[in-house]
């Protein structure tokens, strides 16, 4: 830990932390003589730090460098908690209740600002016969190969997530309708364009999506909703 102190009130104390990280080992450079007004710390005198003041202040900071570490690591720990309470169980993709939440904040920027954005509901067809033909395992294998391509495809701004069973979303941002619909078929594309391996075996992957906007006056379940009726609706289009 480096602390910083200057100050007629600070140079005794910054004295003393001298001192004791010359003990330690460290290498200090000095800063040339104290001015005559350079006398105290929290109203000592430089005679009043006597050797037992200075221990006790040493031991302060050492649980002050204890506690700045604490804090550090709990930190850290609760990054990593709030990430996991994020993050879909089996794929890398967002879950869905920090995809509402991020629907949220991104209605909000809209109404802020007037930037367009989409919401796309993909659904995988046919997937039952995945897990039918290789397996739950495979099965799950093909859904993280699924979130991992639209990660890898999705511009850093959009996010990702895993609705749940068979079903993702991607919430476009600066995405108009028109932009959006380009956008989800080169999405869909990029799914579909190679199979999922598993093992000696392979197995296609095909998707229906459909399209919804994005805007501060829809609620964010129902902006869901609607964009998981645009793509059932696209579905029975295809297959009539």
């Amino acid at each position: 830990m480096v602390l910083k102190v200057t100050g007629a009130r600070n140079q005794p104390f910054s004295d003393i932390r001298k001192r004791a990280l010359a003990e330690a080992g460290a290498k200090v450079v000095g800063r040339g003589p104290a001015r005559p007004d350079e006398t105290a710390f929290l109203g000592l005198s430089e005679a009043e730090l006597t050797p037992a003041v200075q221990g006790a202040i040493r031991t302060l900071l050492t649980e002050i460098d204890d506690l700045r570490g604490e804090v550090a690591r709990l930190k850290a720990q609760l990054s990593r908690i709030e990430t996991l309470a994020d993050q879909d169980p089996l794929t890398p993709a967002l879950n869905r209740r920090a995809l509402m939440r991020e629907l949220d904040r991104i209605r909000t920027f809209s109404h802020r600002y007037g930037s367009p954005a989409a919401l796309v509901y993909f659904d995988l067809d046919d997937f039952k016969g995945v897990n039918d033909r290789f397996g739950h395992a495979a099965g799950d294998l093909a859904l993280r190969a699924v979130a991992e391509r639209l990660m890898s495809q999705a511009a850093p701004t959009d996010l990702v997530a895993r609705v749940g069973g068979d079903e993702f979303a991607v919430a476009l941002t600066q995405a108009s309708l028109p932009v959006a619909e380009v956008r989800a078929r080169n999405l869909a594309r990029s799914l579909e364009a190679n199979p999922i391996q598993f093992g000696e075996w392979s197995a296609p992957i095909h998707v229906s999506y459909g399209i919804s906007a994005i805007t501060p006056d829809v609620e964010s379940e129902e902006i869901l909703a609607r964009a998981d009726a645009a793509m059932y609706a696209r579905r029975r289009e295809r297959r009539a």
